[in-house]
This record gives C-alpha cells, structure tokens and sequence, in this order.
C-alpha cells in the first residue's frame, strides 16, 4: 500500500507526502490533510528557492542579513535603502550600478541582493565580467553564440561582478553590448566596478562603444558610490601582531 501511495504522489508531483504522512497529527482528518499539504507546499517552496540559489552560482553565501550598511555608502536621491531591499528596481526592470575602491562591499550587496531576489522566486544569474566575456568569446567561436544567450531567456535579475579589472579584446567587448543591449529594458542589471564611467574607455577600447553601454546601463539605473576603507584590507590589518 505504501509503495502505491508513494508512486501517486510522484504523478501528482507531490512527492513529500508520503514521507510526512506519519510525522502529522491533527484531531480531524480536515486538519491532518490541511497540516500535511501545508508542509509539502513549503518543502515545495524550499527546493525551488534550493534550485533557484544553485542556477544562480553565486561566488560567495554573503546575505543583506550580514551586511555592513557603513555611512560610506552613498544611495541616489530617488532611491532609499529599504526601497533598494525591496527589490521593486527588479520588478521595474531597473539597475543598479555600485562603483567604489575594491574592498569597499560591492559585491557582498550585489550578491546578497541576488540571494534575496532567488528567495523571493526571481530567476538570477552571477557572472564576474572577465569571466562572461570569456564564454561570449568561447560561443561565437563555435558558432553557438545564440544558444548562450537563450540561457538568459527567463533570467529576470543579471549580477555583472568586477567590470573594469580586466579589459576586453574588441570583438570581448562587442559581445559583451550585444548581450547588455539585448537585456536592455527587458531585465535587470547590477553591476559593480572599481572605476568612475569616465574610465571605462580603458576597459571597452572603442569610446563609442563605451558611451553606447553607458547610456543603456544608466538610463533606468540607480547609481551608488562607495567610499573609505577596503573591509578586507582593515580586517587583515587587525589580526597582525
């Protein structure tokens, strides 16, 4: 009987039920059906978020609950930090841009943005920039750029990590637009690096290039700048002897 029970969860996908059925007690059969669909619905809700977190890769498990709101960093006018968490620049396809000193929480943000977004069901993807443009280049050399590119085809949230600490080849920099200029208005971006605007002609070579990513990132973006002490250099300095 077991075994039948457990193979018409798996029909009706629902797998946990069979497993739970023992662990639930309730005075009613109502309230013991009630009890057991509720815990399969968040074991459900679980392993999505589980699934969504892995599809996204980030680097690193740093989360909004660890990070360091220091005065340093500076928000736009038009944008405060608890509408920053609430993700709303998501769900108006809007994006962010953090630029500062390395060191300086960047990443941690974007990353525990990205996090919040997968458990809130939003579809993410982390990429550190020097490494995208690599595989843009690897699949345009195969003739397989377009099949990359549908990967980001339900992706709502895209994590550009480090842009400017590597420049690009030409044709690394034409695809990497390609690829931003067909997210633009359709999601959104966060994208942290160490340098102004003003510089990212070292990074993209061709200044109308540069100028053109620029105007496509920054046209429905929230920018922050992030200022004083790197927290990675402050926290080796306090454990020197």
């Amino acid at each position: 009987m077991r075994q039948t029970i457990e193979a018409l969860c798996q029909e009706l996908r629902l797998p946990s039920i069979a497993q739970l059925m023992s662990t639930v007690e309730a005075p009613t059969k109502e309230e013991w059906l009630h009890q057991l669909l509720t815990l399969e619905v968040e074991l459900k809700e679980a392993r999505r978020i589980d699934r969504l977190m892995a599809q996204a890769k980030f680097t690193h498990t740093k989360t909004l609950e660890t990070y360091d709101w220091h005065p340093h960093i500076r928000l736009p006018d038009s944008h405060t930090r608890e509408q920053l968490v609430s993700l709303a620049f998501i769900h108006a396809r809007q994006n962010l841009v953090c630029i500062g000193a390395p060191g300086t929480g960047k990443s941690h943000l974007a990353i525990g943005l990205g996090r919040k977004a997968c458990q809130n069901g939003i579809e993410t993807r982390f990429w550190r920039v020097g490494e995208l443009v690599l595989a843009l280049e690897k699949a345009w050399q195969a003739n397989q750029l377009e099949q990359f590119k549908k990967q980001f085809s339900r992706v709502k949230l895209i994590i550009l990590d480090e842009m400017g600490y590597v420049p690009f080849t030409k044709n690394g920099s034409e695809l990497l637009f390609q690829l931003i200029s067909d997210w633009y208005e359709q999601k959104s971006i966060i994208i942290t690096s160490n340098l102004e605007f003003s510089s990212w002609n070292k990074v993209f070579i061709d200044p109308r290039l540069t100028s053109a990513l620029v105007d496509r990132l920054i046209h429905h973006a929230h920018v922050l700048s992030f200022t004083g002490e790197s927290y990675r250099l402050k926290h080796a300095l306090s454990h020197r002897d």
